[in-house]
């Protein structure tokens, strides 16, 4: 169960929790404030313990102390602001560090002290709280299940909390469960989320959020001609499938917002057969599917003025004798034929009739999100998203949203030179080009289906699954993007 988060005004130092958490601004004395208060009912012990640790209130700088029953909190964990105005993502920050260090104390409950003056900090740290208290312990047994579990999580502020704070608490915490959503589902086994079973996943969080959802089957997407999926899916037993799901706000919308995702619940490669070592990552190449089911149910939640749909093309990447091959044309959804010159470049071509089906929605903007090209995790490292777009205003709105989000995403250029690589002798257009810009051409190769719409593209493949947790991020399946596109939709005016 995930943790329950409440608010609280009460003084830090007499609520009853395993572990307090309290943000120390940079150059902070142990003769004031918080600090000074910790001195007088610990001992000099606390001092001496900050002095050692060379603690003074920098950013990613930690120390924490058993208060031995001389408080109500068991445990006392004081982590560096840095310097500067704190923000709502040092918030969010700070309540995630915090819940990841209860949890790996055996805490069951955990509360974290807003610094004053912070716009939107109670949501934020309630989708700390939930971030960081995250673990995936489904498929665990006997001795591995956790014998403890974070169940409680307090957001403390300054004077009386109204009705807005308790509000934007509760709406932090259906954000934060949301986003884990997403991380289970990168999460689970390919034998339990196929193309069927994610399809079922959103349409269980469409019902449960009051959100349309239409799915298509194999019948479906043959009759619409998207060939594209069609032939990725054609050498796996279990069929592809693309869901729509939409959000409707009351009344007149100000706009209509396309979020695409990719779903590939496995990548083996195809015949272009990956080699065996990290394979089994494969599983988490429907990243960004599992973002657009996580976001839309972040997006009833939040209740935008905007119309949002989240489209979704599932399939699995497998080679059996019915696979699609090197040399292969397919027609698709838009009109254009297709050569195929690697299978391991799949989910590009899913993209393709996804983007397809949504330009024909006459939206005001796309964004797709994708595990897509190992070529960006070489361009940007394992922890950043690199994203390119059609339109610099959108390119902006995107970065912009972005930095609200402390999310890190760095756009990269849309080399036109580099088209001439997609040309192909026998169709309308390769699938791949050469090596080189390999990120850059896969975009290339997206912005053929878009038309004159306003999209972007954000390639995920990096942080959409870390090694070890870092920030508000797990280990495993992130959600990473999630909470950008939320701020995206929350500020669109037009």
């Amino acid at each position: 169960m995930p943790i329950k988060v409440n608010l609280a005004s009460s003084d830090p130092l007499s609520l009853a929790v395993d572990v307090l958490v309290i943000g120390v601004p940079e150059g902070a004395s142990t003769g004031e404030g918080v600090l000074a208060r910790l001195v007088e009912a610990l001992g000099e012990s606390v001092a001496h313990q900050v002095k050692r640790d060379d603690f003074t209130g920098k950013k990613d700088q930690s120390v924490d102390f058993t208060t031995r029953g001389a408080l109500k909190p068991g445990r006392v964990l004081l982590l560096g602001l840095g310097s500067g105005k704190p923000t709502d993502v040092d918030v969010r920050l700070l309540a995630a560090k915090g819940a990841r260090f209860a949890n790996g104390v055996r805490a069951e409950s955990v509360a974290v002290v807003v610094p004053p003056g912070v716009e939107r900090a109670e949501r934020s740290a309630a989708e700390g709280l939930v971030l960081g208290s995250y673990r995936f312990t489904r498929y665990f047994t006997g001795d591995r299940v956790p014998k403890f579990a974070l169940a409680r999580g307090t957001v403390v502020v300054e004077g009386k909390p109204g009705k807005a704070a308790r509000d934007a608490v509760a709406l932090g915490q259906q954000v934060g469960e949301a986003i884990c959503v997403a991380r289970d589902l990168v999460n689970e086994p390919p034998n339990e989320v196929y193309p069927e079973a994610l399809a079922r996943v959103a349409a269980e969080v469409g019902k449960q959020h009051g959100l349309k959802v239409t799915v298509f089957d194999k019948a479906a997407l043959i009759k619409r001609g998207m060939k594209l999926i069609m032939a990725v899916g054609q050498g796996s037993a279990r069929e592809p499938r693309l869901v729509h799901m939409i959000y409707a706000p009351p009344g007149k919308p100000k706009g209509k917002l396309v979020f695409v995702g990719k779903g590939l619940t496995f990548d083996s490669g195809g015949l272009c057969i990956k080699p065996a070592p990290g394979m089994e990552e494969m599983k988490g190449d429907m990243g960004g599917a599992a973002n657009v089911i996580a976001l839309m149910a972040a997006v009833a939640a939040a209740k935008p003025s905007v119309e949002v749909h989240g489209i979704i093309g599932a399939a699995e990447n497998m080679p059996d004798g019915a696979a699609y091959r090197p040399g292969d044309i397919f027609g698709s959804l838009d009109g254009k034929t297709v050569e195929i010159i690697n299978t391991d470049a799949e989910g590009r071509l899913v993209l393709a009739d996804c983007l397809a089906y949504a330009r024909a929605l006459k939206p005001d903007l796309i964004v797709d999100n994708a595990t897509l090209t190992g070529a960006c995790v070489v361009a940007l490292g394992p922890t950043v998203s690199g994203f390119f777009s059609n339109r610099e205003d959108l390119a902006d709105r995107l970065r912009g949203a972005a930095k609200a989000a402390g999310e890190s995403m760095w756009q990269l250029p849309l080399v036109d030179e580099l088209r001439d690589g997609l040309k192909s002798d026998w169709a309308d257009i390769k699938h791949t080009a050469d090596r080189w810009g390999g990120a850059i051409t896969a975009a290339l190769f997206l912005r053929e289906f878009v038309g004159d719409v306003p999209w972007a593209h954000v390639d995920i493949a990096g942080p959409s699954m870390a090694s070890k947790p870092y920030g508000i991020f797990s280990k495993g399946g992130t959600g990473h993007g999630v909470l950008t596109f939320l701020r995206l939709i929350e500020g669109f005016t037009g």
